[in-house]
């Protein structure tokens, strides 16, 4: 089979344009014009959907236009030099633009934002792009004189430059992609972009001119390219030899700024100085010619081809639509001249009068017939009235009186006409064989006038096989003629199969095979024949004479019928490009007509692009969701509800600015509605647009309020107002803040902030509006998330360190932004604590140094509770091993233990402000190895290390765990423990360290009972002799005596169980349980104890000369002991008795009663719980009771009271007290511990007497 000719003719070599013989008069006014740019316009083009136009200017803008309604959609910026180009890939995904400071920038097609920022693509302007074909590709050319290519994927630059041998202009891709045209002001250059080889280099402009612009024939076969100034011609070149075909174009005067080419092949556009001229390519005559006030830099075509869009240097852009008459292609041969009279060309080949021609264009075959009749009857010989009138016959489906007729006139006389119509009706009554010899036979009158008749023979006798149900063979037969015959008059091939395509279509919709409908009816409308209905009607008359064609509304009826289908098939995004690209290429005359049509076509897809967008949007398919309520809109805007659901399909893909205008749009269409403003917003919610989100939800809630619908009303309960919302949010706020110090550093700006200042900078902030707008629309479940947001802006992190020399104070930074400062000393070591604590998420910082007025004692009082604490450790050096922490200084300062334990998180930094052991885990709490070191080296118990909660339990402990630390001020190892204790008690600074630590011991055992801090050796305080002198005295671990095994504590009791020995048992258990817990005030301890009274005090020999003495003690009730201390006592004996009392104590210690914990007895007791019941009466006779003091006592009650008496026997840690004048005693002091054993527990009748409670100075 020969090699199908291109649907563009190729001019002859010989054709030259004969300017002076045309008459063209310039178009002046264009069809519209587009003044949105502020400078000149350098450049145009159209997306391939037709749909929409992009354009670039000198001012250095973009502007996205939609065409069908001549609107900017998007005014771009990026640029800040004049926009010298701009690109469309073919596929309308990429635009590319570039400017006169050789930046290239990327955007989406369809958004028009921004893909990437501008890329310093080539050192000087740049002046050209192309895409190639598949759109991987961009490439760029510049005054730099190279040529790089871009990948659209990363806009990273592939291979090297092309270096060109001159200043570059232009540069076009090939519509294969295989070669890359560069234009240059030297010479044309072809490379192939892959290998980066120079294939051909020719050189094209002469006198000197510049190559300014090439276009493609969209063959590829064929390259134009213009010259500029001295040679404003355009030239021709075949693609295979790279030479010129023919002269060069001539009509221009001045330079040629720019090309363009129809997307057919069959029209070039060039733009001048002043006007931009429309030539033929297939004879290179001048077209039309469309004037402009001032130079034009820019042209290109529409995507159909029947309008051009040019720009220049009058800031506009001008459309001007094709001729009519121009549209119809000067094909080599046509079926009819396009010039000859309406009507003419009918006759001339059916030769038919006028009025039958009218009557049968009209589809008035009643009146054809008659007229034909009659002139039969007139003139019975007539061979032609006879086929004229088979034709009619044949129109109807009358094939016999077709045949008959056909018979008649060629009985008559044999005629091209007589057996034309022959074959017609023999292909009708489905007589194929014969058919075909009827049409053999008439290519045998077709001598004379060859091409049209043979064209429109093979053309009918396709179209008659086709009525005979020979669909296939037909259509294969129309495709063949127009790819085999050289002289085939391509658009009439085109015609035929775009009719019989929508004939097959119709024919497959009627038997609802609604997917075969839909590709019959595109391949109709893609088959080129749709140039202008109205201009294809008159041309191809012949068609409507012979078959009743109606080819006005082919072209409209295929796209309807196609619409249909699509719908059909539940296609809908295919549906919608299918209506839009109809409604755009419609003209308005043909939207009057169609009304009727385009509305219930209209009311049909959105009743379907609703249904399917709810049922997506339920599946949360947000995207598919998005694309048919946009498809509904775009059909009918008006309806509230439709942007309603659209705006909550964006809002759940998370796309708030494009919700956003959906839920204005809502409030316009519905004002009265609170919906539009709630998700209004939700949307400017999301956008983080907090303000005028928290405004639009106070729009919402008064018509919440004054609805008639009662649901609707109730919605109000939900929601709170912005000014509700804050009051909450506030009273949170100084909820958290009442623990928090006065003056914080801002992390972020390194300024210290007072309350005042730190409640602004949380109200100012993104989190503040967030939580607010979140509030209010949450009214009912708010507290928490309230809670939460503001403990996470407030918290703050605390510098534990050891202070140094230049330590900044208060007033040092008061006022200045602590990074500013110079970094020295103190200052630098507060600079990388803001830091890290801003690194670490911590906006706030607290360190004690410069965060409080140090002669303020309010602040120096204030207890401080804060999230995390960063201990600095200046003396560890970088990369230390293990063992590094518990060497520390800081491990040794009275401070560092509150400052450790009182936070969650703590995190140990190096003298270089890395990280303890590279250990980065969030909380080096969690760390084992960390807190083993640290445990080894404080004697501090893990759970404590860990878990630490402020309070009374565990005292002694606690007054171990700073025994052996040091502070700056003495008095100050007292306050570090207020905060350990969680006391508040006034800071004194000046009192005697001895008053200081009394002050908290007092305030420890008046709060707790807790008699343990008691227990210690060394010398008493001044403020109390119960108490130490200094806080090494509980350095040593408490006294341990040697604990009753259960087995031995059974043995006891068993040998008390004897009636005397109980009930001296019951009433010694009932006489301990009554005592008070030990007090202290003013200095006085009021401690309950069993006191012996000391009967002999004598000193022990050898002692003369020391500080310390040794007395030998004896006491009613215990054996004999020795006590060490620095006190002079007075000696006596029961012989020589003394005035002054000396007593051995035990403080009673209430834990020996062994009873339950209260507060542990109420965090497990459920009186609703199945296994409560109420008390029983007590049973007086039950075996298993006896009788106490106060009444029957259970067998537990016995029990305890004789393990009591087993424990008093025990040994135990004693004070040794002596009376002083006013009956008060004082505790004599002792370096070791005083353990005393009672003599006999049986029966110590006058241990009754012995319980007291004594009050000891």
């Amino acid at each position: 089979m020969p090699t199908p000719n291109p649907p563009w003719p190729i001019p002859s070599t010989s054709t030259r344009t004969a300017e002076a013989a045309q008459f063209i008069i310039p178009i002046t006014t264009p069809n519209r014009i587009f003044e949105d740019h502020k400078d000149t316009v350098r450049a145009v083009a159209v997306f391939p959907d037709g749909r929409r136009m992009m354009t670039g200017s000198f001012d250095a803008t973009l502007c996205l236009r939609d065409l069908k309604v001549g609107v900017v959609r998007k005014k771009m910026g990026g640029h800040r030099h004049w926009v010298r180009a701009v690109e469309i890939s073919r596929d309308g995904k990429l635009v590319a633009s570039a400017d006169e400071n050789g930046k290239l920038i990327a955007w989406y097609g369809d958004t028009g934002e921004s893909l990437t920022l501008p890329i310093n693509a080539h050192s000087k302007t740049i002046i050209s792009l192309n895409f190639s074909p598949d759109g991987a590709v961009l490439a760029t050319s510049s005054w730099d004189k190279t040529t790089k290519l871009w990948s659209t994927i990363s806009w990273q630059m592939q291979g090297d430059p092309i270096n060109c041998g001159g200043t570059i202009y232009c540069v076009q891709f090939s519509p294969s992609g295989e070669l890359l045209a560069i234009a240059t002001e030297i010479d044309i250059e072809i490379w192939n972009p892959r290998t980066r080889l120079c294939v051909a280099k020719f050189k094209a402009a002469i006198n000197e001119a510049i190559n300014y612009s090439l276009a493609w024939t969209p063959d590829g076969k064929h390259l134009l390219s213009a010259g500029f100034r001295s040679d404003p011609t355009i030239r021709q070149w075949d693609a295979s030899t790279w030479q010129q075909v023919g002269d060069p174009w001539s009509g221009h005067t001045d330079q040629i700024n720019a090309l363009a080419m129809n997307f057919t092949g069959t029209f070039v556009a060039s733009a001048s100085s002043d006007h931009v001229r429309l030539w033929r390519f297939s004879d290179r005559q001048t077209v039309a010619i469309f004037n402009h006030s001032k130079s034009v830099l820019c042209v290109t075509f529409s995507t159909n081809g029947k309008y051009i869009f040019s720009g220049g240097a009058d800031r506009k852009i001008s459309e001007w639509a094709v001729p009519l008459d121009a549209l119809l292609e000067d094909a080599p041969t046509n079926l009819v001249s396009q010039d000859a009279p309406k009507g003419q060309a009918t006759r001339s080949i059916l030769a038919i009068s006028t009025p039958v021609r009218n009557a049968c264009v009209a589809g008035d075959l009643t009146t054809a017939e008659e007229l034909l009749t009659q002139e039969i009857d007139a003139c019975g010989d007539n061979h032609n009235s006879y086929a004229t009138r088979s034709l009619l016959a044949a129109r109807k489906g009358n094939w016999d009186r077709a045949l008959h007729d056909a018979l008649q006139s060629l009985s008559i006389q044999p005629s091209f006409i007589g057996y034309m119509s022959q074959g017609i009706a023999l292909c009708g009554k489905m007589l194929f064989r014969d058919s075909m010899k009827a049409f053999d036979i008439a290519f045998m009158f077709t001598d004379g006038d060859s091409n049209t008749k043979i064209h429109l023979l093979l053309l009918v006798k396709a179209i008659a096989l086709f009525n005979a149900n020979q669909h296939e063979e037909a259509i294969l037969r129309v495709q063949e003629l127009a790819a085999a015959c050289p002289n085939a008059d391509i658009l009439a091939c085109r015609v035929v199969e775009a009719y019989l395509r929508v004939q097959l279509g119709n024919h497959a919709l009627d038997g609802a095979h609604h997917t075969e409908a839909t590709e019959h009816f595109t391949a109709a409308i893609n088959c080129g024949a749709f140039v202008s209905d109205q201009a294809i009607h008159a041309k191809y008359e012949v068609f409507v004479v012979l078959f009743g064609w109606d080819l006005k509304s082919l072209w409209q009826t295929a796209n309807q019928k196609r619409c249909h289908a699509l719908l059909r098939t539940g296609r809908l995004e295919e549906t919608h490009k299918a209506y839009r690209c109809l409604v755009d290429t419609s003209d308005e005359a043909m939207m009057t007509n169609c009304r009727d049509w385009y509305n219930a076509f209209e009311q049909e897809c959105r009743a379907l692009y609703i249904s399917n967008g709810d049922a997506s949007l339920v599946a949360k398919d947000y995207d598919k969701s998005i694309e048919l309520y946009s498809a509904a809109i775009e059909l009918n805007p008006t309806h509230d509800t439709i942007f309603a659901r659209r705006c909550t399909a964006r809002l759940g893909k998370m796309l708030w600015e494009d919700a956003v205008l959906d839920a204005q749009k809502v409030t316009e269409l519905n004002p009265l509605s609170y919906l539009g403003y709630q998700l209004k917003h939700a949307a400017l919610h999301g956008a983080r647009r907090y303000d005028e989100a928290i405004v639009a939800f106070d729009f919402m809630l008064p018509k919440l309020s004054h609805t008639l619908h009662a649901k609707i009303r109730n919605l109000r309960q939900q929601y709170a107002t912005s000014s509700e919302a804050a009051s909450d949010i506030q009273a949170a706020i100084h909820a958290q803040l009442e623990n928090t110090p006065h003056r914080l550093l801002n992390t972020s700006t390194g300024r210290l902030c007072n309350r005042g200042e730190q409640i602004n900078a949380f109200k100012t902030s993104a989190e503040y509006k967030e939580l607010l707008s979140w509030t209010i629309k949450h009214a009912t479940c708010q507290v928490e998330r309230i809670q939460k947001t503001v403990e996470m802006h407030f918290r703050c992190a605390m510098l534990s360190h050891r202070w140094e020399e230049n330590e900044p104070l208060l007033h040092n930074i008061q006022g200045k932004n602590v990074y500013d400062l110079d970094p020295v000393g103190g200052i630098a070591k507060l600079q990388s604590f803001c830091k890290t604590a801003r690194d670490t998420g911590y906006r706030w910082g607290w360190v004690d140094a410069c965060c409080i007025d140090q002669t303020n004692n309010v602040e120096v009082q204030q207890s401080v509770t804060l999230s995390l604490t960063i201990v600095y450790l200046s003396d560890v050096p970088h990369s230390s091993n293990s063992g590094a922490l518990a060497k520390s200084v800081w491990n040794t300062r009275g401070w560092t233990v509150q400052e450790f334990l009182a936070s969650k998180i703590v995190l140990f930094y190096q003298k270089d402000w890395t990280l303890y052991l590279d250990d980065h885990s969030p909380n080096h709490k969690e760390s084992a190895s960390i807190m083993r070191e640290l445990g080894d080296a404080t004697g501090i118990d893990a759970h404590a290390l860990v878990a630490f909660h402020p309070g009374m339990r565990g005292a002694r402990e606690k007054l171990q765990w700073v025994s052996w630390r040091a502070t700056t001020f003495q008095e100050d190892i007292a306050y570090s423990l207020f905060g350990i204790f969680g006391v508040n008690l006034p800071v004194i600074y000046g009192e005697k360290k001895q008053n200081a630590l009394g002050r908290l011991l007092q305030e420890v055992v008046a709060q707790s009972g807790d008699i343990t801090c008691l227990d210690w050796v060394g010398s008493s305080s001044e403020f109390n002799s119960c108490l130490p002198a200094d806080i090494t005295s509980y350095g040593a671990p408490p006294s341990m005596l040697p604990s009753l095994s259960e087995d031995m504590m059974q043995t006891l009791v068993s040998s008390l169980q004897y009636a005397g020995a109980v009930e001296f048992a019951l009433k010694l258990y009932h006489s301990l349980s009554h005592l008070s817990a030990p007090r202290f005030a003013a200095r006085r301890l009021h401690l309950p104890c069993i006191a012996f009274p000391v009967t002999e005090v004598r000193r022990k020999r050898g002692q003369d000369q020391q500080t310390q003495f040794v007395f030998g003690i004896k006491a009613d009730g215990l054996r004999d002991l020795s006590i060490t201390t620095e006190d002079k006592l007075l000696q006596f004996s029961r012989a020589r008795p003394a005035q002054q009392s000396f007593l051995l104590v035990r403080p009673w210690d209430r834990s020996l009663l062994e009873l339950p914990d209260f507060a542990d007895l109420l965090d497990v007791f459920d009186p609703e719980g199945d296994d409560w019941s109420p008390p029983v009466s007590p049973v007086h006779d039950s075996p298993d009771r006896s009788q106490g003091q106060d009444g029957p006592v259970d067998s537990e009650s016995r029990l305890r009271a004789l393990r009591l008496m087993a424990r008093l026997g025990q040994p135990f840690s004693a004070f040794l007290l002596a009376q002083q004048w006013g009956g008060e005693y004082k505790r004599i002091a002792s370096d070791h511990d005083i353990i005393a054993h009672v003599e006999d527990m049986v029966p110590p009748y006058n241990l009754m007497d012995s319980i007291k409670t004594l009050e000891i100075l």
